[in-house]
């Protein structure tokens, strides 16, 4: 709902604190500032010349009320002008346009020529200033508009111009034209949230036949409902016999002695600013989905080799516990394969640190050995990028979703160094686990069974052949004590290997899952930065650019 009429003693309601206007002005140039590029070009412009003409005018010294009077070609505003002023100052005649440029009458003493340079209006006229306290006009600063429908193209434009920065509109008709389109269509219509200050004037009804007032005034009436101006009432005058005259300088009168009509204005041309870039801004809140973001971060992982990392971890995780745990005997064998994470530039040394120094990979490759992604895999990124920015602005109007859309798009220049990079940093190792040294442990007790079963035996076999003294063993049952050191040396050690690969196996899917993990993590960052955070940065934009219009709304 619109105010009510601050001019109407019944209907008077509260203006802004100047403090509130102020506020609610540098919300709307915040909204502005943040909303930049994403706004209605031309809803902005209007919003932009709001912001400056508030700043403006409430720059300005003094508690003037500066009302216009505005109407079309023959409506008697010149001679209303001068019957209110008291003097012949307005212009009056047959030749039309009669009213070329603004003429302005100020009352009461305070000086007004800051205001009426701000107003660019140069015809000037100072109320005698015997009564003026009396009469509840000082402080008036009445100005007589050039004609609104006139021929002269800068004339409609100079009233258009002061239209823009006066305070109270008083919109003058008469019986013949106050149906007229120019009127009601350009005028009246678009400044229907004005009518906390305006009023309107049907002048010359002397004219009417008895009982021709009212019917007039109610066909105004209907047509100013139909225009949308709130809270309005039409106030019959003429300068012949002065019927309404009083009336009409008694409105007046509240309006400065109130002197808020200029922080009414201001409201109204705020608040209608921002509703006018309402449609620019979303209902709610927009935000970056889980899912959208997990589909981006498995693609960029994809497109990093992370399915060739994880099983070379794998790889390694089960070599290395062969080369610890496996029967010793076969363990020089693990030195002719390849190490899995060597091949990639990616093996830790026994510090936990890599091997190859960050100074040597820039020098020699800039990154890692791990091929670079595919044409599909660099292709899946891009469709993720823009599945998260489109799910992310889906609600939002055009030039916001393409602001997402376009932030959501990852520089493809450095981002394979900067996932080569993640990977790089991301510890592949974890601690080595106890079974380990028990298996190995065990190994060459088993080993060294079964060597000194093979050397006992040996020597027993050499004794004999060279028939030198037998020498002494154990018998267990059927068996020798050397034949049972040897036999079950290799065939515990056999099992003991048979079991470490049981446990390498189940291992090296744990230590692949923990790695994968690290990595998606290290990947994720890598998408927060390059993709989820300018994304989040324009709708964190969009959130304020629509809470600073809601506090310039009020």
């Amino acid at each position: 709902m619109g105010a009510r009429n601050p001019l109407r003693r019944r209907e008077r309601s509260e203006a802004l604190p100047a403090e509130e206007v102020v506020a609610r002005t540098e919300a709307l140039g915040d909204a502005l500032e943040h909303g930049s590029g994403r706004l209605d070009p031309r809803a902005a412009d209007r919003a932009r010349q709001v912001v400056d003409k508030v700043s403006e005018r409430t720059g300005l010294v003094g508690g003037h009320t500066v009302v216009a009077l505005a109407g079309a070609t023959g409506s008697g505003k010149s001679s209303l002008f001068n019957c209110l002023v008291g003097a012949d100052i307005a212009q009056v005649g047959m030749r039309r346009p009669t009213t070329s440029t603004p003429t302005a009458a100020v009352w009461g003493e305070e000086a007004a020529g800051e205001l009426l340079d701000w107003l660019s209006v140069g015809a000037r006229h100072q109320v005698a200033s015997e009564g003026d306290a009396e009469s509840g006009l000082e402080g008036l600063v009445l100005i007589d508009l050039p004609d609104v429908d006139s021929r002269e193209s800068a004339h409609r434009d100079e009233a258009e111009r002061v239209l823009e920065l006066v305070d109270v509109f008083v919109w003058v008709t008469d019986p013949q034209k106050y149906a007229d389109v120019v009127l009601h269509d350009e005028y009246v219509a678009v400044l229907r949230e004005y009518g906390a200050v305006t009023l309107v004037v049907l002048n010359q009804v002397d004219r009417l036949p008895a009982g021709g007032q009212e019917q007039v005034e109610a066909d105004l009436t209907r047509l100013l409902d139909r225009d949308g101006l709130e809270h309005h009432s039409v106030i019959g005058t003429s300068t012949v016999s002065g019927s309404g005259i009083d009336e009409l300088r008694d409105l007046l009168q509240r309006a400065v002695e109130h002197s808020d009509a200029s922080r009414h204005r201001l409201a109204a041309d705020l608040r209608t600013a921002a509703e006018s870039l309402d449609a620019s801004v979303g209902d709610g809140e927009a935000r970056v989905g889980d899912r959208a973001r997990l589909e981006l971060v498995d693609a960029l992982a994809r497109s990093a080799g992370v399915p060739m990392v994880v099983e070379a971890v794998a790889r390694d995780y089960r070599l290395e516990s062969w080369a610890r745990t496996g029967w010793p005997f076969t363990r020089w064998v693990r030195a002719f394969r390849p190490a899995p994470l060597k091949r990639l530039r990616l093996d830790p040394g026994a510090d936990g640190a890599p091997d190859i120094t960050d100074q040597d990979v820039r020098a020699v490759l800039g990154r890692s050995s791990i091929p670079p992604p595919a044409p599909a895999a660099r292709a899946a990124v891009d469709l993720a990028a823009r599945r998260l920015g489109t799910s992310a602005g889906e609600h939002l109007p055009t030039r916001w979703a393409d602001a997402v859309a376009d932030a959501a798009r990852p520089g493809e220049e450095d981002l394979a160094d900067a996932l080569d990079q993640a990977v790089l940093r991301t510890p592949l190792r974890g601690r080595k686990p106890l079974w380990w040294a028990l298996f190995g442990a065990l190994q060459i007790v088993c080993a060294l069974a079964a060597v000194i079963g093979l050397v006992w035996l040996v020597v027993v076999g050499l004794a004999s052949w060279l028939q030198l003294p037998a020498v002494p063993t154990v018998d267990v049952g059927p068996f020798a004590t050397p034949f049972l050191l040897l036999a079950g040396g290799l065939l515990a050690g056999l099992l003991l290997a048979a079991l470490a690969r049981w446990l390498a196996g189940q291992g090296a899917r744990r230590r692949a899952a923990t790695v994968d993990k690290r990595l998606r993590r290290s990947i994720g960052e890598v998408a927060d930065e390059r993709v989820v955070e300018p994304v989040e940065q324009v709708l964190a934009e969009h959130t304020r650019t629509r809470e600073s219009l809601r506090r310039a709304r009020g």
